[in-house]
Formats: structure tokens, sequence, C-alpha cells
């Protein structure tokens, strides 16, 4: 089981503190550090001192870190054009040495759009919309130095695109498609992603995900086109304390009336995160994202790092 660290700056948080926490991520051993792509809070709370932007911030952390992979979950199809997204992350790769994810969704805070006037189209137009973002973008990293790539979408349109700079990455950085949507997004996953994650939500309805995942894949023949199997990952809400005072001050943000749907939180003993590891271990995930809500919080991370990550070694 690969472990990675997840966070929402949005909720509040400075690129310091981010880096600091990132650092940390990387020398305590974790695989990756993955953060929202949130332009506002989703609590009454306005999140000071206001948002980072996922990519900026991202890019900086590639120079300030040598080992951690770095990415979004996720960015908003709705917020950057397809042939821009590819050429930022593109370079984002390049200045990290090639450890580069782009999580990618529909988008679905309509908030956040409203407020800095990014339009927010209806559901099915934002899933096409996506669908041709994931087209573009694969396409352009994929095209051969020297050639040029051309699109004629319903929404985005490229003509004699150069499909530069090129990607450490060959083909491309890993995409990572996430959801419970029980149509489209199996089928995006199958269609171009590399990991397919399933975000806070319960064992069984995780379990329950992916098969619908897997039943695309075999519609596709994803198998039998030689492309790598298909990255099963979930997403865990953690707060896990040596005390019970500890747990319940790490509990209590999420209680906290906010946008967010439900989720399916890990609130206990380190010895708790191990044994829902080894639950979605069984289902089938190879990796999971433990999202951790403060980020001045250290001693959490530490935390996990002593009392989890090395028993997962043994296992």
């Amino acid at each position: 089981m690969r472990v990675c660290v997840f966070v929402e700056p949005h909720r509040g948080a400075t690129y310091d503190n981010q880096l600091r926490f990132a650092r940390r991520v990387e020398e305590t051993g974790f695989e990756g550090f993955f953060r929202a792509d949130h332009y506002q809070s989703m609590a009454a709370d306005p999140g000071l001192p206001g948002p980072t932007d996922a990519w900026l911030t991202l890019a900086a952390l590639s120079r300030e870190t040598s080992r951690i992979r770095l990415g979004t979950l996720v960015s908003s199809a709705t917020f950057r054009l397809p042939g821009p997204l590819a050429v930022m992350v593109a370079q984002v790769d390049q200045m990290s040495g090639g450890r580069v994810e782009l999580g990618i969704g529909a988008g679905w805070y309509e908030r956040e759009h409203v407020s800095y006037g990014i339009p927010f189209p209806p559901v099915v137009e934002r899933f096409d919309r996506l669908a041709e973002q994931l087209e573009v973008i694969t396409g352009l990293w994929r095209t051969p130095a020297g050639e040029t790539y051309h699109h004629d979408g319903a929404y985005y349109r490229l003509v004699d695109a150069p499909a530069l700079p090129k990607p450490t990455q060959v083909p491309g950085p890993p995409i990572i498609v996430g959801g419970k949507g029980p149509k489209r997004t199996p089928e995006l996953a199958a269609r171009f992603a590399d990991e397919f994650n399933m975000p806070f939500k319960s064992v069984a309805e995780t379990a329950a995900a992916y098969d619908r995942v897997r039943e695309a894949c075999d519609r596709h023949g994803r198998d039998a086109s030689g492309r790598a199997p298909l990255v099963f990952s979930a997403g865990i809400v953690v707060a896990v304390g040596r005390t019970d005072a500890e747990v319940r001050r790490r509990a209590a943000p999420l209680h906290v009336k906010s946008a967010l749907p439900p989720e399916d939180p890990v609130i206990g003993s380190p010895a708790q995160l191990v044994d829902r590891l080894g639950e979605f271990a069984a289902i089938g995930a190879t990796r999971v994202h433990l999202r951790l809500i403060e980020l001045d919080d250290l001693d959490h991370l530490e935390l996990i790092a002593t009392e989890v990550l090395p028993q997962l070694e043994t296992r």
C-alpha cells in the first residue's frame, strides 16, 4: 500500500504553511503530497488568508522537494482551458524531475465559480467538457516532437498546436480520475486515467465504485490494449491521536457544517487507521490519500509516519 497525504489549503493556509508541511511529508517517508484545487472555503469561515492557486503552489514545491510525488485531487475542468493546462502541468513536471500527477474532475462547487466569475455550466456539459479536456491534454502530451496537434471538438478547437513543452514523464504525467458517479466517471477512468480514486467513502461504497470501473475497463478492452493496469486508490479522512483528547481536537473540524458531501472518516487510534487500510487493500486499493485537516499539526503527520507506515511494511 502506497500512502500519500492530501490537504485542503482553501480552509486557510499560506504557501509557507504548505511548504513546511510538504517537506515533513517527504522527510517522514510518505509517497506524495497532494492538494485540493479550490478558490474558496466551503464553510462559513473564510479560510484566511485566502486561497493559493494549486498549480502555482505545486510549481514552487517542485523546486523545494526532491522525492515525493506532487499533484491535485482534483483540478476542476471549469478552471482552465485544456491547452494551457497541458502546458502548465508539463512545465511543472519538468521542474520536478518527473514527479507530477494530474487529478482532474468536472467541478462541483458552484459558490466559488460565482464568487470569482468562472462559468459553471450544467452538470452534463461539465462532464462533456471534462471528457474533451482529457482528450486534448493526453493528445498534446503524446504528439511526437516536431509534429503538431489538431482538435476540433464541441467545446475546444486547436489548430497546428506545437504540443510543447513535453513533460518529463512519458507519455505524460499520470492522470487521476475519481468520484462516485455511476456512469460517466467509470467510462472516463477506463479511457483516460492511470488511477481511479474514490474519495472519502466507506469501504463498501468504494468496492462498488471499483466494480463499476472494472466493468468499464472490460467494455473498452483496456486490459487487452497493452496499457498499464489501472491503479485503484482511496481517500480517507483521518483524525487519529495517542489520547482521546488528541482525537477530539483533531476531529473537531469535521463537525463544522460545510458544503462537502457525507464522508466516512477514521477517528481514533493509529491502529484503527491500520485496520481501515487493510480493508481497502482487501478490495483492491494499492494506494491511499490520507486527508489531514490542519497543516500546522505536524505532530499528526509524524504520528502516522511512526505508528502506521511501519506496520504496512510488515503486512
